[in-house]
This record gives structure tokens, C-alpha cells and sequence, in this order.
């Protein structure tokens, strides 16, 4: 069998992470240089020139023509924190280096903080993920099935009902060669025709070929402008087939992984938490330079407040 070169990637090593993010100086100088590539620009009036103040802990840049002073983080998703970036830095390279992410209890060991600040870093840049994730949609053939998170209660109702589930929809896009190239996992309300339907038109470009089951939901993306064709139910017969071979094979990984990673996940967040295997899939030909495109995306996401954070969010 070939050896797959995306799974045994090099990936970037601790003393990787180390020389080139190792200090706060390095970590500040690398947002700069992220932020404005090409030199200081006033959020305010747009000019270029500037004075450097170091007030405390903070370096502020003021502008020379209007006096306004900012931040390298001010209007990011950093915005107001009191954390070294070094610690930033070291929570994005392990929610980007690990297939399957890191807990907030894990994270918390590994950064030196309490469990409430990990949780806050590491939904706020999984807040990043959903975000960008929403801005690329699949097309071509594209698989597509239905699935829950959440086991069977004791004593309680089984199937589709069960209470405590929470319903979300995979998609595959794959290759001419029948390789899986993109996936998107997005929580819905129910397997609802309308709901298919709202999804699709997110997530899929008009004309892609979906592939379903013959649940009557998926009817949902014809309506949603894509060509659709649905294969025969046959238990598990239709799990084993290879039509559906990488939208299941998708499905157990991320599974696997959430129980494997996480002690629990509330369905207010779980929109985030599948992001985020999404986000890692979708950029899995290059896991080294994952670490600095999230960096450069999360310089280029609004502030999220913990009171925001902590609202219900829809899917990516």
C-alpha cells in the first residue's frame, strides 16, 4: 500500500514552534508583520506614519497625524486580552497540530492557566474556524448524510427522537479520482426538507451533485439550486458501500475524536467544535503552515466577548 504523505507529515516541531514563537518579542513582531505587511496603517485617518509607546506591558502605536493610538490586537480576536501572546501562540499551535484538538482541561496543563481562561482561548479561536469556514462552500460530487451527537440515555427514548441528541448534516466533496478533497459539518434544527434546504444553499455551490440516502429531507438540495442523486437505503449495506465510503469514514473520525477529546459537548457549541475539525481537514496538505493562517485570520476577526461566546451560534 502507498504510504499517504498528507498523514505522515512532518507537521512543525516543538523546537520548531520554539525558535520562531518562542519569546513575546517574536510573537508581537510576527502580528505586526501580519497585520500590516506593508507597514503601519491608522485604523482611523489611514496614514503611515507613527510613534511607538510602551505604556506598562502594552506597546501602542499612536498615529502621527491624528493622534489615535491602537494596538496590534485591537479589533481582533486577541482584542483586550491580559495573556502573554506566547501563550496565544502556544494555544493555536495545539489546536492546529492535533487532529483531533485538545480539551480545555489539557490545554489549561499545557499553557499554565485555569480551565475557564483555556476554554475562552480555545472557543475563541475556534470561533475563528466557524467564521472562516463559512466563506468556502463545496462543489463537484459531494456526499451527503445525516448524523447526531450524543449516545443512547438509559431508559430513554431510542432513534431519531432521543431526546439530548443533536442533529447536524456531513459533506464530502471529493475528487475526479474519487478522493475525499473538502468536508463541512453543520448542526441543524431537525432533518426537515426546509432545513436541508438552508443548509445546502451555505455550504454547496448551485449545480454540485449531492449524494444522499433516500432520507426525504435531502429532496432539500434540489431546492437549493444542486443536481441530487439519492441511492437506495439498504441498512447496513448502504453504510458499507463505497458510494458513501469517505462521508462515513468522516463521520466515525469525527466522532471518535469528540469522545476521545472532549468530556462533553453542549449543543450551543457544537457549531464550533465541528469548525474546527473542518477547518483542520480542509487545510491538511500543509499541517506546518496551519499555525500562522489561523494566526493571520484570527488578525482579521471581530473581538468575541465571552458573553458572546457563551450565545447559541448557527452553522458555519
Amino acid at each position: 500500500m502507498a504510504k499517504n504523505m498528507v498523514q505522515f507529515q512532518n507537521g512543525m516541531s516543538e523546537d520548531e514552534f520554539e525558535m520562531r514563537f518562542g519569546t513575546e518579542d517574536k510573537c508581537w513582531a510576527h502580528l505586526v508583520q501580519w497585520r500590516w505587511p506593508k507597514g503601519f496603517v491608522c485604523p482611523i485617518c489611514g496614514g503611515d506614519k507613527y510613534s511607538l509607546l510602551i505604556v506598562g506591558r502594552r506597546r501602542l502605536f499612536q498615529c502621527s497625524q491624528c493622534r489615535t493610538q491602537t494596538s496590534v490586537t485591537a479589533g481582533t480576536i486577541f482584542a483586550s486580552t491580559k495573556l502573554p501572546l506566547k501563550k496565544w501562540f502556544r494555544a493555536i499551535y495545539h489546536l492546529t497540530q492535533g487532529k483531533g484538538g485538545i480539551s480545555s482541561v489539557e490545554l489549561a496543563r499545557r499553557l499554565g492557566v485555569s480551565q475557564n481562561t483555556a476554554w475562552k482561548i480555545s472557543h475563541k479561536l475556534m470561533q475563528v474556524m466557524l467564521e472562516r469556514e463559512r466563506q468556502q462552500r463545496l462543489a463537484g460530487r459531494v456526499e451527503m448524510d445525516d448524523a447526531y451527537l450524543g449516545g443512547k440515555r438509559r431508559g430513554g427514548k431510542r432513534g431519531r427522537g432521543a431526546p439530548g441528541k443533536v442533529p447536524f448534516i456531513a459533506a464530502v466533496e471529493t475528487t475526479g479520482s474519487g478522493q475525499p478533497h473538502k468536508m463541512k459539518l453543520c448542526r441543524v434544527k431537525g432533518f426537515r426538507r426546509d432545513e436541508v434546504q438552508r443548509v445546502s444553499k451555505r455550504i454547496l455551490r448551485s449545480g454540485a451533485l449531492v449524494v444522499t440516502d433516500r432520507l426525504p429531507c435531502f429532496s432539500g438540495v434540489q431546492a437549493a439550486g444542486c443536481r441530487h442523486e439519492p441511492v437506495q437505503d439498504s441498512g447496513r449495506k448502504t453504510v458499507q458501500d463505497s458510494v458513501f465510503k469517505w462521508v462515513n469514514t468522516m463521520l466515525g473520525n469525527v466522532k471518535s475524536a469528540l469522545l476521545g477529546t472532549y468530556r462533553a459537548v453542549r449543543s450551543k457549541h457544537t457549531p464550533r467544535y465541528l469548525a474546527s475539525f473542518g477547518y483542520r481537514f480542509n487545510r491538511r496538505y500543509d499541517l506546518a503552515a496551519m499555525l500562522t493562517r489561523l494566526a493571520w485570520v484570527s488578525l482579521r476577526t471581530p473581538p468575541m466577548p465571552y458573553r458572546l461566546l457563551k450565545l447559541a451560534e448557527d452553522c458555519g
